[in-house]
């Protein structure tokens, strides 16, 4: 149910306006007899939204237009809305609560003579329903994919959007001619197709889900650094992972050293095929292997931690990747220094398909006797193994690479609040390695994601002699939420 206000004929009349603005800072270019103006862009741009009603959506992208669709906030009139926003090629926006001044305020600077309103009289105006409404998490989605009736005056540069992009925002770009491709993440490396779209062209994006034009045109910066196993360049969205974890030197440190390399593989890729009819996503094999091993003894360097040679750490790391997985680098560092130990692994660092986990519960500050306690880590040591591999990722243009942090209690990351995340290089995983009965292992879940900051990815452990009874794959994806990221096995 909609209406027009003023002239009842109005799909039979509509005209868009899209004029070159080169005037004004936000500008159309000029362009040659029988071409289109183009969009004036400045580098890949963020339109905030930041009200959801579209009216800045509606600025940036449209100098006047005849006709302006504005829905009610529910969300059937604002799917009827933009069926007809982008049939007609006219913006669109929405009446939300406080929000009646701004909306008025951009119909009167559109010039708008005809105001289409939805929720209104069925009888004024005929037009589609070209919305499927049942589906919330599709929104976007559907509103992207409608055709204009009309081709635009205006050559649009490409639009990235996501699920949480409003309605309006979406309908305005797809009726001002823009090519809108929802993502399931605010960040043009979430697929293939995005990193070869931001890599040729300035883009827009919609919706403050995507942060400050700084921090897009940084992810941006990095789509040209390749693809991880499953596509796109970030590491989660996109895949989730199912891993065994482990030491290349036996089986007393995890399943993975139950086997040679190969045998381990087809281990990995038999569970990870275990829980694909699961997942809407690609499940793909990893391996997190240990790297350094907290020891009872000093060694010769003093620390109470082994660092096994990278050499015999290559075959494991070769064999998954070739495998089409990942591997992710374990360190138990005891007095020693997560820092200092990654960096003797940076030649395996360096490698697309390759991320770092720190272990702290073998984090032992000086002077501490091994075992003496359950090891802890600051927000500071974190942050500076961060920042070291965060630029390793731009110097060498790699893809975005896992940092885990292993957690089972809060008194291991005391200052947890702190860690500083966010970094578009790093893709931040908690691991949450309780064990013991699925009432024992939810409650220390629940308690590690208390007041956990939002860039966290979660991940999960299944141990096969210390659960009671160890989860199966339908169990840890059906029973565990948030559903994990990242499984291993020990």
């Amino acid at each position: 149910m909609y209406v027009t206000r003023t002239i009842p004929a109005v799909l039979a009349a509509t005209a868009l306006v899209l004029t070159s603005c080169s005037s004004t800072e936000e500008g159309n270019t000029g362009s040659r007899p029988g071409e289109k103006a183009v969009l004036q862009t400045h580098g890949d741009e963020v339109i905030q939204d930041a009200d959801g009603t579209g009216v800045e959506v509606s600025r940036r992208l449209f100098d006047a237009a005849d006709t302006v669709v504005v829905a009610a906030k529910e969300r059937d009139q604002q799917l009827k809305a933009a069926a007809i926003a982008v049939k007609l090629g006219a913006p669109m926006l929405t009446r939300l609560d406080g929000a009646d001044a701004a909306v008025d305020a951009e119909i009167a600077r559109l010039g708008a003579t005809h105001v289409i309103t939805v929720p209104g009289d069925d009888g004024e105006v005929a037009a589609t329903d070209a919305v499927d409404s049942n589906a919330p998490a599709e929104d976007a989605a559907a509103i992207a994919a409608l055709e204009p009736q009309h081709p635009s005056e205006l050559a649009m540069p490409p639009v990235f959007a996501t699920a949480v992009s409003s309605r309006a925002s979406v309908a305005t770009a797809r009726a001002a001619g823009a090519e809108v491709e929802v993502l399931p993440a605010a960040d043009p490396r979430a697929t293939a197709e995005s990193m070869r779209t931001v890599t040729d062209q300035d883009t827009l994006a919609l919706g403050r889900q995507w942060g400050s034009n700084d921090n897009f045109q940084a992810r941006a910066a990095l789509a040209g650094n390749g693809e991880l196993p499953g596509g796109g360049g970030l590491v989660f969205p996109g895949r989730r992972m199912v891993a065994l974890y482990g030491h290349p030197y036996g089986p007393d440190l995890g399943v993975m050293g139950e086997q040679d390399p190969a045998a381990s593989v087809e281990m990995a890729k038999r569970f990870a095929a275990d829980y694909q009819p699961f997942s809407d996503q690609p499940v793909i094999p990893a391996f997190e292997i240990i790297a350094s091993v907290a020891s009872e003894f000093p060694g010769d360097d003093g620390n109470y931690s082994n660092e096994t040679p990278m050499e015999d750490l290559v075959p494991y790391v070769d064999a998954i990747v070739d495998a089409g997985g990942y591997a992710v680098i374990d360190l138990q560092p005891g007095q020693g220094s997560f820092l200092e130990q990654a960096k003797l692994y940076q030649d395996l660092l360096t490698r697309p398909n390759v991320g770092l986990a720190l272990d702290a519960e073998w984090k032992l500050n000086p002077g501490e006797a091994p075992l003496s306690r359950i090891g802890s880590a600051t927000a500071a040591e974190i942050n500076e193994v961060a920042d070291w591999l965060a630029q390793l990722v731009r110097e060498r243009n790699l893809p975005q690479k896992a940092l885990v942090i292993h957690q089972f209690n809060v008194a291991m990351f005391p200052d947890r609040e702190n860690i500083v995340t966010g970094q578009p290089e790093l893709a931040w995983i908690l691991h949450a390695d309780g064990h013991g009965v699925p009432e024992q292992k939810f409650e220390t879940w629940d308690v590690l994601r208390q007041g956990l900051d939002p860039n966290f990815y979660m991940a999960w452990k299944n141990f096969f002699d210390e659960d009671f009874p160890t989860f199966t794959p339908e169990q840890t994806y059906r029973d565990v939420h948030p559903t994990p990221w990242f499984v291993s096995y020990q």
